[in-house]
Order: C-alpha cells, then sequence, then structure tokens
C-alpha cells in the first residue's frame, strides 16, 4: 500500500483574505476623503460670492454714490415670542440715513406678503414714516419673496438698473451678486450688523443660502415668482 504524498500549502504565497477591520478602515478613510472634498467646495464657494461681492458694498455713505432708489430687502419686524428684530430695525435705519443724506430719492420696501396679516412691506414702510421719511417716496413690493425675486423685480418691474441695496453685509453679499449676474450696475449699503448670540440661525441659513443661489442662477435659471406689469417710478 502507498503512502499518499503529503500535501504542504504554501501560506506564505496564498492570497491573505482582508480583514473585517481593514475592510472598515477603507471605508471609513473613503467617507472622510468624500466630506472633506465635499466641504473644501462648499467653503471655496461661499469665499468665491465673497469676494466678488465686496468690491460693491460699502459701509459708509461718503463712499456711495448718488442712486434714485434704495432698495431694501425684507425681514419680519418681530421674532418668536413678539422679540424686536434687531436685523429689522438696523435696516430701517440704515434706509432713513441714505435718504436723508441725499445718496437715494425714493425706497423700495421689498418683501412678503404671503397673508393679510403679515405684511414686511407695509410694516417697512410705517417704520420708515415714523422716522421722517415721507410716505410718497416709499413704494411696496409685496412680491419680494425671496432676495433674488426682490432684485429681478427692482429691474424688471420697477425699471432701475442702478440701484442701492439696504441690508446687512451678509445679506448684501448675496443681493449684489445676483444683481451683478443680470448686469446690473448695482452697490450695496450695510445696514448695523447684530450680534452672533441674536443672529446665529441666520447667518447659519444665509451659507446654504448662498449655495442655492448659484444652482438658481447658473444650473435652473430660477425667475422670480410674479413680475406684472412695469411700474413706473418718478
Amino acid at each position: 500500500m502507498k503512502n499518499k504524498p503529503l500535501k504542504i500549502e504554501n501560506t506564505y504565497f496564498s492570497k491573505s483574505k482582508k480583514s473585517p477591520t481593514t475592510k472598515k478602515a477603507k471605508k471609513l478613510l473613503w467617507l472622510a476623503y468624500t466630506a472633506l472634498t465635499f466641504a473644501t467646495l462648499f467653503m471655496g464657494i461661499q469665499l468665491y460670492v465673497i469676494l466678488f461681492s465686496l468690491r460693491f458694498i460699502e459701509n459708509s455713505t461718503d463712499n456711495l454714490p448718488h442712486n434714485k432708489v434704495g432698495l431694501v430687502l425684507g425681514t419680519s419686524k418681530y421674532l418668536q415670542g413678539r422679540t424686536p428684530n434687531p436685523f429689522f430695525a438696523n435696516r430701517m435705519q440704515a434706509a432713513a440715513d441714505l435718504y436723508f443724506s441725499g445718496k437715494i430719492d425714493k425706497i423700495i420696501v421689498s418683501g412678503d406678503n404671503r397673508t393679510r396679516y403679515y405684511n414686511e412691506p407695509q410694516t417697512m414702510k410705517n417704520e420708515l414714516v415714523k422716522l421722517g421719511v415721507p410716505a410718497s417716496d416709499i413704494i411696496q413690493d409685496a412680491a419680494g419673496l425671496r432676495t433674488l425675486d426682490s432684485v429681478v423685480r427692482c429691474y424688471k418691474v420697477f425699471g432701475q438698473s442702478e440701484f442701492t441695496v439696504i441690508s446687512q453685509q451678509f445679506h448684501n453679499i448675496r443681493a449684489i451678486y445676483i444683481a451683478r449676474y443680470y448686469g446690473l450696475s448695482v452697490v450695496a449699503y450695510n445696514a448695523g450688523s447684530v450680534s452672533l448670540a441674536n443672529g446665529s440661525k441666520t447667518y447659519f441659513r444665509e451659507i446654504f443660502a448662498r449655495t442655492k443661489m448659484l444652482i438658481d442662477l447658473h444650473i435652473t435659471n430660477q425667475a422670480p415668482t410674479h413680475l406684472g406689469k412695469a411700474i413706473d417710478i418718478e
């Protein structure tokens, strides 16, 4: 009876199996790389929009050109719990300052009027009148549902290709980018800023709003919700 030869497996050259730990590590590495790529792209978008727009934004009335119209971007007068909204108060004061310094002749207050119980333009007008601006020099735009709508309507509905946007700097950056995309000679004046403690949610939302703006302009070609008939400003 012949003895069968022993079969010796060469474990040195055999293909080793990857351990579950190695697979998990590679997956985590891939996820980290993907997250870093998107984060870099996201921050690059923010930086691009900011650097593009800042050259058209002023903190002082001294350096602003005269424009017939100032466009005030809307916001609510009160926060939750009927707390006064500092963004609103500072924008109204900035608009009044520009008017009385002779940098603008008329003011368009553009905002949301989705129901009869919520009317940003009327509230802004009332506040400006309290600050001494004549009601006859204030025009309401009740279809300014968002920043893109307000800026484009100022051009296409109210016939202004040169005007001054009035809001806080973070908001002006986006408004200027939209206006310049449409080829408008628009500048912006910064209303008083609000502390991070009081405006953190607004500042955080703005980061994503800029990204959405680029998609609206460069990819989906988003138009204002409402345009309507042209309105002359004398």
